[in-house]
């Protein structure tokens, strides 16, 4: 049996995991008897957490709301988790990057030695993403985003902001927000756009809400019905059909586990030890056949025609740039 301080700890996190706790449960996931279960609530609620017995067959425990709540205790586990999370968040481009690193310093230091050991032992290295021309996201344009969808609440905000080719200021975008997301190190608002009557999805970092929000909506159903797919099919261009607009097929003179690694979400199959066919779409017939010249080897197009006429779209292009500066020949 693990000692009782060990046993308060786990049975707390069980606790704030989930509404409603039969004791029986309870003391299986525990490994201890009933009896100890009520001994052990006992002696957090001696502590302050306000637990409150549940009327039941079997009875059970829940762990009641309320803003008197003793400081948060964590199970190794959680600690670790809670470690690796924040250290992720100091590049995740939210501007929350140097409040992560302060609360991961202040984490740590309330920690005990045991446990500040173990956390140290896990080494994540979160890799800053190359800088771009574009201002990182701020983060309470975030939390007015999050909260507009939460609370299902139509949103007007400058996008971006400024006027138009004839000096006209630009008027406010209104929309009803649907999801607030991460792609490749850019946060996006995916929204149902009220003026164009069409789903959009809008950068974060050039959003400048107005306040208030407007009315409340009835949500719409996402097209596919998943934020990820739909946020897919928009970066593909593939308009709802899940796969990319361009798609061709090609031999490489390469070997299979060659280009497979590089390949993606490619097709690659092995002809030979030197020899290969590979399968890929892009968004473009252009962005394909340069995906695809990308690999350092011999090109035989076996479809369709679209990618044959890219190839030599992009073979024009290659010569002209290759042509000293001058040269009109």
């Amino acid at each position: 049996m693990p000692k009782t301080s060990a046993r308060l700890l786990s049975l707390l996190s069980l606790l704030q995991a989930r509404r409603d706790w039969p004791g029986t449960l309870l003391a299986e996931r525990l490994d201890i008897s009933p009896r100890t279960v009520r001994r052990d609530v006992e002696r957090l609620r001696e502590l302050g957490y306000p637990i409150v017995t549940t009327k039941g067959p079997d009875g059970g425990y829940r762990l009641a709301a309320g803003s008197d709540l003793p400081p948060l205790l964590f199970d190794d586990e959680q600690a670790v988790a809670l470690a690796v999370a924040l250290r992720i968040a100091t590049t995740a481009g939210a501007g929350v990057e140097e409040a992560a690193a302060r609360a991961l310093t202040t984490v740590r230091q309330v920690m005990p030695a045991r446990l500040r050991h173990r956390i140290d032992t896990v080494q994540v290295t979160a890799v800053e993403r190359p800088p771009r021309p574009d201002p990182p996201v701020d983060s309470g344009v975030l939390v007015t985003l999050g909260a507009a969808a939460h609370a299902r609440e139509v949103l007007r905000f400058d996008y971006p902001p400024g006027v138009d080719d004839d000096g006209v200021p630009t008027p406010p975008r209104r929309v009803e927000p649907h999801h607030v997301v991460t792609r490749g190190g850019r946060w996006y608002l995916v929204a149902w756009d009220l003026d164009r009557a069409d789903w959009r999805t809008f950068r974060a970092d050039r959003i400048a809400p107005r306040i208030p929000t407007g009315p409340r909506f009835t949500p719409r159903e996402l097209p596919r019905g998943d934020v990820a797919a739909f946020l897919t099919d928009r970066f593909r261009g593939s308009g709802g059909t899940g796969d990319w607009p361009c798609r061709g097929e090609v031999i490489l003179g390469l070997p299979a586990a060659v280009v497979s690694r590089h390949a993606h979400d490619g097709v690659v199959e092995e002809l030979g030890p030197d020899r290969c066919r590979l399968v890929l779409g892009s968004w473009s017939w252009t962005g394909l056949a340069a995906a695809i010249g990308r690999f350092d080897a011999d090109i035989e197009v076996i479809g369709p025609t679209e990618l044959r006429d890219a190839f030599a779209h992009l073979a024009r292009r290659c010569a002209d740039a290759a042509r000293p500066r001058g040269d009109a020949t």
